[in-house]
């Protein structure tokens, strides 16, 4: 393993082998071999150019082709592949007859060079196990989403501070990137799948609340230039339009997601109560969400607030409607739990979930909120408390 790490991070490293490997076993395989990033990082604490090869008995190895100079106990630098299985062999290590592979994440060039790495041995799909031993947090993992949606929280209180009257949705955007920046993000908003991207977060105004998105987002935006169709649309913001900033909090490597809705002026009354009715939504789900609940179930109870309030119309969308209230975050924005229609997700202690209930009010633009909650045993717990309010620019 990699040197200079801490104690608290290394015993967290090999609480997750442990789970990891204890997973592989149940598959029926000998062992895993990672090198996406996210997979590197969730099992060495970093990321570099490579592969961590973990059996499903024993210690992890770690092969790096990039940077130089990377030491630790089963470090080993190479130049391909192709050289694992001989160092695992002169290490005495016994090579597996079945192997997983990240399927989901690779191209098919790569998963087939892969599959042929160990002479004899059967490759398959290993993406999903990951994914799954991803969703619940370790302790470490825990704090650390903790700490990001404290600061998180506090950014988000400032971005009132930094509007000024004319503004278009993309200059304000500016300087809450800024703001975020400033504060120790890293700028960067990991999406899993390689068909979504974007940065940092969106900021919607008005009726660009409601444009259909290519991405499956809660509400997308139109974006500046069809070449990243999502978010703001240098759209000015005028009096009786809300404007919804959704920027992710990266400080540490995981992602927290909070949404706060801005009025120019004040709004039109039906947009003032679905904001309300957002937060309540929010709060249901959050007091309804204990371990063991259907994430189908939750979805269900947000409808059904919707409905009788009768604003379902514009809940998570228009035209174009998200068919979920809620998802996992960790490493990745979009982590696995979906508390959506047809899920069949159960919540567990110790998952990270973002709540966004948000609606579309036509002629004003996009109003609710979104958190990042801990599931615990007596609920979900907010780790990025800021006010929900509206707050009137």
């Amino acid at each position: 393993m990699f040197t200079r790490y801490t104690p608290e991070l290394m015993d967290d490293l090999k609480h997750r082998w442990s789970r990891l490997q204890q997973a592989v076993r149940l598959s029926g395989a000998d062992a895993l071999l990672v090198g996406s990033n996210v997979n590197l990082c969730y099992l060495s604490g970093r990321i570099f150019m490579g592969f961590v090869y973990l059996p499903a008995e024993g210690a992890p190895w770690f092969f790096v082709r990039r940077p130089c100079g990377l030491t630790g106990a089963n470090v080993a630098e190479i130049r391909k592949p192709e050289q694992i299985p001989e160092i695992l062999r002169a290490a005495g290590v016994t090579l597996p007859g079945k192997f997983l592979l990240e399927g989901d994440d690779l191209t098919f060039s790569d998963y087939t060079r892969y599959a042929t790495l160990f002479a004899g041995a059967a490759a398959a799909n290993g993406s999903a196990l990951v994914r799954q031993c991803r969703t619940v947090k370790t302790p470490y993992e825990i704090q650390v989403m903790k700490k990001t949606g404290s600061r998180h929280a506090t950014v988000v209180s400032q971005f009132a501070s930094v509007y000024e009257p004319g503004m278009t949705d993309q200059a304000w955007s500016i300087e809450m990137f800024r703001l975020m920046l400033k504060a120790g993000s890293l700028g960067l908003f990991r999406i899993a799948g390689s068909s979504m991207e974007g940065f940092m977060g969106t900021v919607l105004a008005g009726d660009n609340g409601g444009a259909a998105s290519p991405y499956d987002f809660a509400l997308g935006g139109a974006g500046l230039h069809p070449s990243l169709p999502v978010g703001q649309s240098g759209t000015v913001l005028k009096d009786g339009m809300a404007v919804m900033v959704d920027i992710a909090g990266n400080f540490y490597g995981y992602l927290t997601d909070c949404t706060r809705t801005f009025a120019i002026g004040h709004l039109a009354p039906k947009a003032c109560d679905a904001h309300q009715l957002s937060i309540d939504i929010q709060h249901a789900v959050a007091a309804a969400g204990v371990p063991g609940t259907r994430c189908e179930d939750l979805y269900t109870l947000a409808l059904k607030m919707a409905d009788e309030a009768g604003l379902a119309d514009g809940f998570m969308g228009l035209a174009q409607k998200a068919k979920f209230i809620g998802h996992g975050t960790g490493l990745v924005i979009n982590e696995q739990p979906v508390l959506g229609a047809r899920s069949k997700d159960i919540l567990e202690a110790g998952m990270c979930i973002a709540l966004e209930p948000k609606f579309v009010i036509p002629g004003t633009g996009a109003v609710g909120v979104e958190d990042t909650f801990l599931v615990t045993p007596s609920g979900m717990v907010n780790l990025t408390p800021c006010a929900p309010a509206l707050v009137i620019l």
